[in-house]
């Protein structure tokens, strides 16, 4: 596998707008964490009538940084959604009172899922899921894969990229003076992390599916929902897939055991070189793969399907 290319460096400015291109600002809210990173980043596409995308939890600070980030004269012509995590939808309901632009989305929380996660998902099994859903919000219009929306100097259009949730959007973004091949990653491709996959709303077979959708399109860079821009968007994929399939590998390895193992057990033993506190996380993630391994037939396990059950290899 290629060397690890995340730029995990925190330096970060909270509450100030950086442009990063022309047509492109940032602004990353205060919300540091184990699973934001230094935050979640909000991205404001074009000039004078804009679109701002992800404007993340709800945060009056935040929601005063990025309407501050507003030349006078502009206003926000749309606000535009990558998927339905509590970092990155509420913040929508407090910017839409303020300014009144429609909403965009793939759907509501659960829009996409597949018809293995949603019976995973009707079973009542409990699941966890420390990042957290956002089930309030309803966008005003519904982008599909492929769809464009476009404002005065600027255009995006909707890459459907669920796996880390099913709901999730990548764009592909244009703005006057901006060179083509940018993309707004969101958390399908970060810049400091792999995503999390937590069933049943994440779903790992469809996050690799996602992942080899973007490859090979020449794009230029991502700019993601956390973490620094990717400046090498085809070497990131390239490791990303590279270090599931690795993770595959070990998660079939430390099934040999006629005993079986739980999610929890086979995290605890791969993931050695990660924060204890994201662990339950990791759990998730190995769950995710021990579904798509039973689905092959190359892992079974007894009685009902849940994050304890013990697995064991085919």
């Amino acid at each position: 596998m290629a060397a690890d290319p995340f730029n995990r460096d925190p330096a970060v400015t909270h509450g100030e707008a950086v442009r990063l291109e022309p047509g492109l600002r940032r602004i990353t809210c205060p919300n540091p964490g184990p699973m934001t990173f230094t935050g979640t980043q909000t991205y404001i596409l074009g000039e004078g009538q804009v679109a701002v995308i992800d404007p993340g939890p709800v945060d009056e600070d935040h929601l005063e940084a990025v309407l501050g980030a507003l030349a006078p004269g502009e206003n926000v012509h749309a606000i535009v959604l990558t998927h339905t995590h509590i970092d990155h939808s509420p913040g929508v309901a407090p910017l839409l009172a303020r300014t009144g632009a429609p909403t965009y989305g793939f759907g509501p929380h659960g829009a996409g899922m597949s018809r293995r996660m949603t019976d995973l998902a009707a079973s009542g099994a409990q699941f966890g899921g420390g990042e957290g859903g956002d089930r309030t919000f309803r966008p005003d219009n519904l982008l599909a894969d492929g769809q464009r929306l476009e404002g005065p100097g600027w255009a995006m259009t909707a890459i459907h990229t669920p796996g880390h949730i099913s709901n999730h959007l990548a764009f592909a973004i244009e703005a006057d003076g901006m060179a083509p091949g940018a993309v707004l990653s969101g958390d399908h491709v970060m810049g400091w992390s792999t995503s999390i996959v937590s069933p049943p709303d994440g779903d790992m077979a469809a996050y690799m599916a996602s992942l080899r959708k973007l490859q090979g399109r020449g794009d230029r860079v991502f700019y993601p929902g956390h973490g620094h821009p990717i400046q090498d968007p085809e070497a990131m994929i390239a490791h990303l897939i590279a270090h599931r399939e690795q993770r595959v590998a070990q998660i079939l390895d430390a099934l040999k055991t006629e005993t079986g193992a739980t999610p929890a057990e086979l995290a605890a033993a791969i993931y050695t070189e990660v924060d204890p506190r994201l662990l339950p996380a990791a759990a998730r993630n190995v769950f995710s793969v021990l579904i798509g391994l039973v689905e092959e037939g190359r892992a079974a396990h007894d009685g009902a399907l849940t994050p304890d059950t013990a697995f064991r290899r085919v």
